[in-house]
């Protein structure tokens, strides 16, 4: 085989095609580093591999976390662009960042569409982004520590939840759900919109989605640390550890340690939209009791398995993971999560990687004393927990949204999908890495020609984001408010 390369590196103005999307953008302000090449790929064997090796943190503590926003997004926007002008490979591949639930579901249906992917992921227990479940044995106790519960109200999701229905991965929550006020008033929501959970939890249903594709690589615990163009290609790399090359590359996470990655990747239109999302920050607190919770004036148990908490500044959320993943138990322990508002969040933020032990204690006892007040029992009178695990969500959930399905740059061959594209809900991610895999598949069978016609929200503005704290249930929020009236009543 005869493999030719060229690589041009002139970093002259170049202005491109305007295109007709109504994302409209320009790239005439950037620099562009344009790459080619004329590569004869062998084609591989679809294959899927689990790698195991031990991610260092030594690596990631050498990143700039002190980094000033304002620096930062300099750099950002002083990089060059890349122009890949290199034919598309005949079996192209797709680099995939983050193995959350939109990034998994965008491998997914890049197998649909004949694609081949690798998805890279720094989860040391497993895969799933924000769909966490922590199991303590021997017990067992068991919790989801992150996402709760979702709702489905779009045709295409509701398609995919019957498959999962199917194969026993998830199930319908048929425990009461409602709104919790301070002082131990709880109302119920009705039972419509149903609502679902992981039959095993939240982490297993995400670690289940790819046991059946033949084209899709997962390779974890791992960080990728650069992006480089060459040759037409992408190639990863992990603390210099090279990771494979790549057609094209999907960006499924973010937060700060996607901006470090993305500022110096020469793709500075995809890195102002990153750039552009706002995230809060929630703690969760799970705890086992020996006892069932109480609410006030009463010694029976909560007659509910999960509330929206009303009216306590350290609580937005509590559910008992027991009761809605462990039917078959019966006595305790009771594991239940405790989440807190965004407010308190922010309030006491600190690096995630490294929480002061006092800040710790203070943020357990203040989530504590907010499930008193919740329940309506007197200061001091919960009974304590026999387990504690505590937890800082620092990029939790979106702020402000684009209200576009993925962001995509032709011209870096690069994208993005994720939630915050669309919403912050488990739906809203799915419907992302649906939408990017499809676009990508389209670009790669159009031959990388008219790139400009492939371009997506590269300047697309951002709105406020509605919702919980914990996020968005679609269906849920009419419910709510056509009870509104009804819950207020019932307070007074």
């Amino acid at each position: 085989m005869v493999t030719s390369y060229s690589f041009s590196s002139s970093l002259a103005f170049q202005t491109l095609e305007t295109p007709k999307s109504p994302f409209a953008f320009s790239y005439s302000r950037f620099r562009t580093l344009t790459c080619t090449s004329e590569i004869d790929t062998p084609k591989r064997k679809p294959k899927f591999t689990m790698d195991k090796q031990k991610s260092t943190s030594k690596g990631r503590k050498k990143s700039s976390y002190g980094t000033s926003r304002r620096s930062i997004l300099k750099k950002t926007l002083n990089q060059e662009q890349v122009n890949f002008t290199a034919p598309i490979s005949d079996d192209p591949v797709v680099g995939i960042i983050g193995g959350g639930m939109s990034g998994l579901i965008c491998a997914m249906y890049l197998e649909k569409r004949g694609v081949r992917s690798t998805v890279f992921d720094t989860g040391i227990h497993g895969l799933g982004g924000r769909m966490g479940t922590r199991v303590i044995d021997p017990q067992p106790l068991i919790f989801d520590h992150a996402a709760q519960f979702f709702t489905v109200n779009d045709p295409r999701f509701n398609e995919l939840l019957n498959a999962w229905l199917e194969k026993g991965l998830v199930q319908e929550w048929q425990g009461t759900i409602g709104e919790l006020h301070n002082g131990g008033q709880f109302v119920p929501f009705p039972a419509s919109p149903p609502k679902y959970i992981g039959t095993k939890g939240m982490r297993p249903l995400a670690n289940s989605l790819l046991y059946e594709t033949s084209m899709v690589s997962v390779v974890r615990p791992c960080w990728i640390s650069k992006l480089e163009p060459f040759n037409g290609m992408w190639h990863l790399s992990e603390n210099g550890k090279p990771c494979g090359k790549f057609d094209a590359i999907v960006i499924a996470h973010n937060g700060k340690c996607a901006n470090r990655l993305l500022m110096s990747s020469g793709l500075p239109l995809i890195a102002k939209q990153m750039k552009r999302l706002e995230l809060s920050s929630i703690w969760a607190l799970l705890a086992a009791f020996d006892d069932p919770l109480p609410l006030q004036g009463s010694t029976a148990a909560v007659p509910f398995e999960g509330a929206f908490v009303k009216g306590v500044d350290s609580l937005s959320w509590m559910a008992n993971n027991t009761k809605k993943l462990l039917k078959s138990q019966s006595g305790g322990p009771h594991c239940w999560t405790f989440l807190s508002t965004a407010a308190y969040g922010k309030q006491n933020k600190v690096p995630q990687e490294n929480i002061p032990a006092a800040t710790a204690a203070k943020v357990k006892a203040g989530m504590l004393e907010g499930v008193e007040a919740a329940l309506g029992l007197s200061k001091g009178s919960l009974q304590q927990p026999f387990y504690t695990r505590l937890q800082l969500w620092g990029a939790a959930l979106p702020t402000n949204t684009p209200a576009i399905p993925y962001i995509f740059d032709p011209f870096g061959r690069a994208g993005i999908c994720g939630d915050w594209l669309l919403g912050s809900s488990v739906e809203a991610s799915v419907l992302s890495g649906m939408a990017l895999a499809n676009h990508i598949a389209d670009y790669f069978q159009n031959g990388g020609a008219h790139p400009s016609e492939f371009a997506v929200g590269l300047e697309q503005e951002f709105q406020p984001l509605q919702g919980h704290d914990i996020g968005q249930f679609p269906g849920l929020e009419t419910q709510q408010t056509m009870n509104q009236t009804e819950m207020y009543q019932l307070v007074k």
